[in-house]
């Protein structure tokens, strides 16, 4: 029962008035503990816990790891993320005739967040060099000054390249994409994370005070262009 009602009464003197009866009320608290608990394992089972988020690299094999693979200076996408998070990259090795572009940023980022990565423009850039030339290997540099986050949006977006490119390729075979051979010319990314230098930081440095001249030269142009109009 979730209740019961028991009589209680003060012994009589003798001589005086009989009190009342009180009634005292006894609540059997079992029933909601047993719905409080029914309640809890209903939400721990049913709740949704967040995954843990997770990087996946391709280690090389202890055995081949000091092999060194000689790559072309054609076949090399440099991609360099300084202290400002700003990113460049270049095809090729860097010298005093050509030096890495730049890559500019989200558009549609707030001002107040500073330089931030634009996804669509760097997968676009990743997306024609890669159409470009079958052999082509990146290499990423990132400052130690530079943000995590930059690391984890570039590799993110050469990891969405690598699945667009091979579903569209399942899909104009009809197959699989677990199902795709290096015949079939399933796409695998090649990259690798080397170490920022000290020669790394003054190309930057250099790269963009060429884009900075660049720009204040063709500003004159701009104007003059927009007074005549």
């Amino acid at each position: 029962m979730s209740g019961a009602v028991a009589e209680r009464s003060k012994p009589v003197k003798k001589g005086l008035r009989r009190p009342k009866r009180r009634l005292s009320i006894v609540i059997d608290m079992t029933p909601m503990v047993d719905i409080a608990f029914l309640l809890l394992i209903f939400y721990m089972v049913t709740t949704v816990f967040s995954q843990p988020q997770a990087m996946e690299f391709n280690l090389p094999d202890p055995d081949e790891a000091e092999n060194e693979i000689e790559v072309k200076a054609s076949n090399l996408l440099t991609l360099w993320v300084d202290n400002t998070n700003e990113v460049f990259w270049m095809i090729g090795m860097p010298n005093a005739d050509t030096l890495p572009v730049f890559l500019p940023g989200d558009p549609n980022a707030d001002d107040s967040l500073g330089y931030v990565i634009h996804g669509l423009g760097l997968l676009q850039m990743l997306a024609e060099e890669n159409n470009a030339n079958n052999r082509l290997n990146t290499l990423i540099l990132i400052n130690e000054d530079a943000r995590f986050s930059a690391m984890v949006e570039i590799l993110d977006n050469i990891d969405l390249l690598e699945r667009q490119w091979n579903n569209a390729k399942a899909l104009k075979l009809k197959k699989k994409v677990s199902e795709l051979t290096k015949e079939d010319g399933r796409f695998s990314y090649r990259y690798a994370v080397g170490k920022w230098e000290d020669r790394d930081t003054r190309i930057i440095e250099t790269a963009r005070a060429m884009a900075q001249e660049t720009a204040q030269e063709m500003a004159p142009d701009a104007a003059t262009d927009e007074t005549e109009g």
